[in-house]
């Protein structure tokens, strides 16, 4: 399936994977509202074979941000509006049905960031490059950023970027947090599209758990956190495909965990 500026389409044997590729590579895939819209409804009607889905962008760039020559002047209760419609958007992906792998390389620039800090892992090849300039654009993000980048690399280090302008490269990136893996050139979407395989076998209700769960207890306070935490476990724990996979492994009929 394709849509303007996006393409849409199923990997694997049972068409578990989802590929999700941003095609405006002549705009170095530069987000504007219809392809923000397109990524909601995606998440929103993804079919029900999938069990994970890889975010990526053609040609030599992720997504270098907002396109600004669709900035349109909104007085402030339209600019929250339009804010609101974005992280609408990007919390179907980051509260989507399934586990999201950002294939990161070249330009993942304000808007990029965003959409990269909304999916729950991110592989990154060697010429991917980090940025936020809203700050010297005289502007602020507003696509769910001030909340989801500082989770991954503390206030102090988004203050910076935003103030200076600073621009971190693939090695640093994944030094501070942006990314989990680092790979070389050319090679983020066939690591990201092998993760997903991977978490594409695991229990639904784990993915589940991992997705929609974890990132909530993180915010609640230690007490409340130990009380969900006991309660996901119990439901992840019932459920008839758990059992199994559990019995498989005292029956010696499941991989035991090897040193990489």
């Amino acid at each position: 399936m394709s849509k303007k500026h996006i393409h849409f389409e199923l990997r694997g044997e049972q068409q578990e994977v989802a590929l999700i590729r941003l095609t405006r590579g002549a705009k170095r895939n530069a987000l504007n509202d219809g392809l923000i819209l397109a990524l909601r409804d995606l998440f929103e009607k993804m079919p029900a074979s999938v069990r994970a889905a890889v975010i990526d962008g053609e040609g030599d760039h992720f997504c270098a941000g907002l396109d600004l020559s669709e900035l349109q002047e909104r007085d402030a209760g339209q600019g929250v509006f339009h804010s609101r419609m974005w992280h609408a958007a990007l919390e179907c992906v980051q509260y989507g049905p399934v586990p999201v792998i950002a294939a990161l390389h070249g330009a993942v620039v304000g808007g990029g960031l965003e959409l990269a800090s909304a999916c729950h892992i991110r592989v990154a090849d060697d010429t991917t490059f980090y940025a936020l300039p809203e700050g010297t654009r005289g502007i602020f993000v507003g696509g769910g950023g001030a909340v989801r980048i500082p989770r991954l690399i503390g206030v102090a280090r988004m203050t910076d970027m935003m103030l200076t302008g600073r621009v971190y490269n693939a090695v640093d990136g994944e030094r501070i947090g942006l990314s989990q893996y680092l790979v070389p050139q050319g090679t983020a979407l066939d690591k990201a599209l092998e993760l997903a395989t991977r978490i594409a076998t695991n229990a639904p209700m784990t993915n589940y758990a991992l997705t929609h769960v974890l990132p909530r207890i993180a915010d609640q306070p230690a007490d409340q956190g130990f009380m969900t935490e006991a309660m996901m476990a119990a439901i992840a724990q019932a459920a008839p495909e758990a059992k199994e996979r559990v019995r498989a492994f005292l029956e010696g009929r499941a991989a035991k965990v090897q040193k990489s």
